[in-house]
């Protein structure tokens, strides 16, 4: 069995990667492509809410807390560090594609998302991206995409998911 591939998209904040990321998923879905999505938070986060009977069970201090029904599954895990990439990558189930929000700092290929009008440099050096989104030309070496052309974007994407997996 071949491994899935992965795709980092990544941008410095305030810059539209969510967008870019949910435009491209609607894009890949129409094409039947099977997506999973890891999404990095620099701080911690809260996925229940306050008073839910799975909130209650974490504060009382359950180390593991799962939510299930016919259309979703959720686990809350309490961990003294963050996990790394690839053990999470590990977790998922079968799909066609990963992609990630964020990670600029793991060693997966990246997609950079950049606006002029928010920053004046890229995050990431040319040799870590694969492509890069943006609202500026840039003459990296690259194939740059037009931040709203998710379609070029996505047959990006499925042009180097075939070639990762002939690899």
């Amino acid at each position: 069995m071949n491994k899935i591939p992965v795709i980092s998209i990544v941008s410095k904040s305030r810059v539209g990667k969510t967008t870019v990321l949910e435009n491209l998923i609607k894009e890949l879905k129409k094409r039947g492509v099977r997506v999973a999505i890891i999404k990095h938070d620099a701080h911690s986060f809260e996925i229940d809410h306050e008073g839910k009977d799975t909130w209650r069970h974490y504060q009382a201090g359950a180390d593991v807390v799962t939510i299930s029904s016919a259309s979703k599954f959720a686990m809350i895990e309490r961990r003294e560090e963050e996990y790394p990439l690839d053990e999470i990558i590990a977790k998922l189930p079968p799909v066609d594609l990963i992609l990630t929000e964020g990670f600029r700092r793991q060693n997966k290929p990246k997609i950079e998302v950049y606006r002029a009008e928010a920053h004046a440099a890229l995050m990431c050096e040319p040799e870590e991206l694969i492509a890069l989104v943006s609202d500026t030309p840039w003459g990296i070496g690259v194939q740059c995409f037009a931040l709203e052309d998710y379609e070029a974007l996505a047959d990006f994407v499925e042009k180097y998911m075939c070639e990762y997996i002939v690899k």
